[in-house]
């Protein structure tokens, strides 16, 4: 039994955890977590340009290396990523999820240092891994902390830093790549594969003096210690209100206990059962429809398709930074107006409908410069507007909404690994677009972007089918909607949440959902 018996609440008092608006901190360890998404976004960005035709300094300095090595100093970062977000999986509950992300942002100043200081191609991949393999811990640990720190009513917002973090990554590393471009010597390559050490620092110190995850201070027994942090990221004693408080603290202890009771953490128990079953699958779906977007082939191959379309020289990088920075804004609206509002379910079916329509778009604007005598301003125009409108439909759906998703589905005793293994179905789904990209666009050419017509038009169906709405919905009231029996919500408090879940079977679809329920 638990050794702290929370007083019982009443339905308002749970309604207003569910309606909690976030306080300074949990803005200040949101984004200050999500430095670890910015690492993501620039180590993955800057690559473009430090590799690009304008970056004479870095082919003359590795001896003018050839398109296989060029692929692997590309790829074996995501391959690192892959084996991180297993690694984070087991950490995050060993150690949590505060130091997880340090024991990350310590990983990736030793890999940007190596990169930074490579005297050849081999030491450059061996930097290149060891960064992406803190990326793939950053990238699972991250939104999963966001989610645990988060009010309910502005989860979406919070972790939805993420996404934000990741494109403004993008934005500086095109901005540094183009700049840095202009510099005679070395440093065009070493100064902007130096400057992601900053961001690694910074968020390694930083963290010393953010808040643990309430939620993993419960599971280890650490209960005082959980009601407290609680009490601040509900805005310190002076302004929380205790009763929220402690519905919010009863309900997260009464799950928490109950599994530690009944449940056992390890692999197999995200397949052990239909609802497990049901949310692995969306966990892992979701981050691999990420991927086949297309939403790589667009920021990695941004200057070859930029190429092909008639623009060249420093144009290229130009079109890539002006490119970043309206993905900024489009993500920063929707984590900021819509997700909370909207949810997550119908940006997904919404945006995949879009992003299947513009990939046929930039179909027919590449189609025409397959011959190389084309030369056309206003195609190469309308290419280069289908992917600014690619941009805006990926940044209002698959782009936040992945990371969102998958930190909010899984119940706490599989929380860490169902991430885990949903980050690691990203990154190699990573791996395999960039290994079959350039023989993409070398065999096939045009034709190569209806592949991705076709992928999102699937996701748009998938989504519809098997994504249930999450939105203002406590982290432990999630398991209702997925079939669960076992959520230990309070006597005064369970009318409500199954209130709630009755009206979102309503959206899902009732028969689909009761087919998947246990």
């Amino acid at each position: 039994m638990p050794d702290y018996i929370a007083p019982m609440a009443s339905s308002a008092a749970h309604d207003r955890v569910i309606n909690t608006k976030p306080s300074l901190i949990n803005y200040v360890a949101a984004v200050f977590a999500a430095i670890g998404s910015f690492l993501f976004g620039y180590d993955s960005g800057i690559i473009s340009s430090v590799i690009s035709a304008n970056y004479t300094h870095f082919h003359s300095y590795f001896n003018e290396p050839k398109q296989n090595i060029i692929g692997a100093i590309v790829s074996v970062f995501a391959g690192g990523a892959f084996f991180g977000a297993l690694l984070a999986g087991q950490t995050a509950d060993l150690i949590g999820r505060k130091r997880t992300i340090q024991m990350g942002s310590l990983i990736a100043i030793v890999g940007c240092t190596l990169q930074t200081a490579a005297v050849n191609v081999a030491m450059l991949i061996v930097g290149r891994l060891i960064a992406g393999f803190s990326i793939g811990v950053l990238s699972m640990i991250v939104p999963m902390y966001q989610a645990e720190i988060s009010p309910p009513h502005a989860r979406g917002l919070l972790s939805g830093t993420t996404q934000l973090m990741i494109s403004f990554g993008f934005f500086v590393a095109n901005w540094v790549g183009y700049g840095c471009g202009f510099i005679n010597g070395t440093g065009q390559f070493r100064v902007p594969l130096g400057i992601q050490i900053i961001p690694g620092v910074m968020l390694l110190t930083g963290m010393f003096f953010l808040p643990y995850s309430p939620r993993w201070l419960a599971k280890k027994g650490r209960h005082e210690e959980a009601r407290n942090t609680l009490i601040r990221l509900h805005g310190g004693r002076a302004s929380a209100k205790i009763e929220v408080v402690e519905a919010e603290f009863a309900e997260i202890l009464n799950q928490i206990e109950w599994e530690n009771q009944n449940l056992k953490t390890s692999y197999k128990d995200l397949i052990s059962n239909k609802p497990n079953i049901h949310r692995t699958l969306c966990g892992c779906l979701v981050q691999a429809m990420c991927q086949w977007t297309g939403v790589n082939v667009n920021n990695y191959y941004g200057p070859t398709i930029y190429a092909a379309l008639g623009f060249g020289g420093s144009q290229t990088l130009l079109i890539n930074g002006i490119q970043g920075a309206w993905g900024l804004v489009c993500t920063f609206v929707f984590i900021t107006f819509i997700v909370d509002r909207i949810g997550r379910r119908w940006p997904l079916i919404i945006g995949a409908v879009f992003l299947s329509i513009i990939m046929a778009w930039q179909t027919g604007t590449n189609e025409p410069f397959s011959d190389p005598t084309f030369k056309s301003k206003s195609m190469g125009i309308a290419g280069i507007a289908a992917v600014f409108m690619f941009s805006l439909a990926f940044s209002w759906s698959f782009g936040p909404v992945s990371w969102i998703y998958q930190s909010e589905i899984f119940p706490m005793n599989i929380r860490a690994l169902g991430a885990s293994v949903s980050t690691a179905s990203n990154w190699a789904n990573n791996v395999i677009i960039a290994q079959v990209t350039p023989y993409g666009f070398s065999n096939i050419g045009w034709k190569y972007f209806l592949v991705y017509t076709a992928c999102n038009a699937s996701n748009a169906v998938l989504s519809y089918f098997l994504f249930p709405e999450t939105k203002n919905k406590t982290l432990e009231e999630i398991g209702l909607l997925f079939g669960d029996t076992n959520v230990r919500s309070m006597p005064a408090v369970d009318g409500y949440s199954r209130s709630a879940l009755e009206k979102d079977k309503d959206h899902l679809h009732q028969d689909h959902l009761e087919d998947l329920a246990v």
